[in-house]
């Protein structure tokens, strides 16, 4: 079996050489190139927000009307701004953050590494599988809000009460995801310890929020069957992306040699030792 596994390893090696490589490049453009990415998205959400406004089937008879419908898109543009701020300030580059004190993934047999260790260890930091879960993080931001701009209305004012209920949960869905799923992000290209804590804490409070606004918006006044069957396929829709990403990630997290030396400081213990 040993055999096996080396003749694997070398015939692989040019492989994954070549994937460290890019991956290399892909997490620096990240890391270094972030201000541009987000000049380029306030421009475009401030136009996409605008156009939504404009082309509202019912405008405001007033400069604050106005701006109230174009307030949930300022918000929606502003938070994942925020989210990678407050976690770009509180997890600088470099910054040697502490382990959690009460270890939850306990899975496998491993040996503890210290911080030099940690740092040295070829399979330390978010390359090789682990950039496609940094990307996708970066990419649930606009995926989820180009669906929110498709499906949401600007609405004046004067809407029915179950508009301004619809608009305003999923529009706090919006703000609240987008600000964690980049912190998250921020946090994994970071290597901050408490990272795959914080993205089972993102799952969680996305899973809770698609009930909660199912619960809100269902029980609104007037609400249209028509729009409460969308709104119903839309949100079995977040909750299925949710769960596949459990499904997918979550045993990555738990038992993967580059996570846990990235995150949690340790590396398997062979059976050959």
């Amino acid at each position: 079996m040993t055999q096996i596994a080396d003749m694997i390893a070398r015939a692989t090696a040019p492989w994954r050489a070549a994937l460290h490589r890019r991956t290399r490049s892909a997490v620096g453009f990240l890391d270094l190139r972030m201000e541009l990415l987000i000049a380029n998205w306030i421009a475009v959400m401030l136009l996409a927000g605008a156009v939504k406004v404009a082309a509202a089937p019912v405008g405001a008879r007033s400069p604050a009307g106005w701006a109230m419908m174009f307030l949930p898109f300022l918000l929606v543009t502003l938070a994942p701004v925020a989210g990678y701020r407050v976690a770009a300030g509180s997890f600088p580059r470099g910054l040697l953050s502490a382990q959690p004190f009460f270890r939850l993934a306990r899975l496998g047999q491993w040996r503890q590494l210290d911080v030099a260790e940690a740092h040295r260890n070829p399979a330390f930091g978010p390359l090789g599988f682990m950039t496609s879960l940094l990307i996708g993080l970066l990419l649930n931001v606009p995926v989820r809000t180009a669906e929110y701009l498709v499906t949401i209305p600007a609405i004046a004012p004067g809407a029915p009460q179950w508009a301004h209920v619809l608009v305003h949960a999923m529009t706090l869905d919006l703000i609240v995801m987008n600000f964690f799923y980049m912190v998250c992000f921020v946090m994994a290209l970071r290597s901050v310890p408490m990272f795959p804590r914080m993205l089972a804490f993102a799952w969680l409070m996305d899973l809770t929020l698609q009930f909660a606004i199912a619960g809100q918006v269902s029980s609104a006044p007037g609400l249209p069957p028509a729009v409460g069957d969308a709104l119903a396929s839309l949100l079995h829709g977040n909750i299925q992306k949710v769960l596949i990403s459990v499904v997918v990630w979550l045993p990555y997290l738990l038992v993967s040699e580059r996570v846990n030396v990235t995150f949690r400081r340790r590396t398997r213990i062979s059976i050959a030792s």
